[in-house]
């Protein structure tokens, strides 16, 4: 899938906030060029229909995590969801989250491995592997990773990337641009093109030795 953020909930009001509608008219444009689905984050019940309505899969961010009016809007929302774990969240309190997706009827939810916050700073956030093996203990969910937030840094990503692999996670969310310097969002961590299909090659040799030779790969 094709990931791209038309509303992005930023830390800094100045920071870059996406182009909204203009956004999702150009990812349902992409789309129809590539043939490839896209997922796209609703910051809010106001804009949960119209990410609805030009994406296939709609994103909760790790910001909303615990806002239960949008968790429940989006289980209405008649499109799979992807949710994000929060910086600070427990894994009951994520799977709790994704309850108030099920709850509407929604039985299509992805969760999202992104990092959390801890005392560390060589990295932007430490990658909670240990997650990975605990919910495919006491849930149906797949679980995939985001390796790029959790490093902060495109020479971690591809580490994170093998290890969440190995660890049993069903998928990854990466981030990709060909000219990162020139990135409104997040450009310090993506890779170029060549390096993810490099590290595509590697992920798809590993998968099977641990029994994911199907994974789900999203690309952002």
């Amino acid at each position: 899938m094709l990931r791209g953020g038309a509303f992005k909930p930023r830390s800094s009001p100045y920071s870059f906030q996406g182009l909204g509608l203009e956004g999702l008219e150009i990812l349902a444009r992409v789309r129809e060029e590539i043939g490839m689905p896209v997922v796209t984050e609703a910051i809010g019940s106001e804009v949960i229909d119209q990410v609805a309505e030009f994406s296939d899969m709609v994103q909760i961010g790790a910001r909303n995590m615990q806002n239960y009016p949008l968790l429940r809007r989006a289980g209405q929302c008649g499109r799979p969801v992807l949710l994000k774990r929060s910086f600070g969240s427990t894994l009951t309190e994520l799977l709790l989250a994704a309850e108030y997706i099920l709850d509407q009827g929604n039985d299509q939810v992805v969760l999202c491995e992104r990092g959390i916050r801890t005392f560390v700073d060589h990295s932007r956030n430490t990658l909670d592997l240990s997650i990975i093996p605990a919910v495919e203990k006491i849930s149906h969910l797949p679980l995939i990773v985001d390796p790029s937030h959790a490093a902060g840094d495109p020479t971690k990503v591809g580490p994170l990337s093998r290890a969440a692999i190995a660890a049993g996670a069903d998928g990854l969310m990466v981030e990709v641009h060909e000219r990162p310097e020139e990135a409104l969002s997040d450009g310090q961590q993506a890779l170029l093109p060549d390096e993810f299909d490099q590290l595509m090659s590697e992920i798809r040799r590993l998968a099977p030795v641990v029994g994911r030779s199907n994974e789900v790969l999203v690309r952002s």
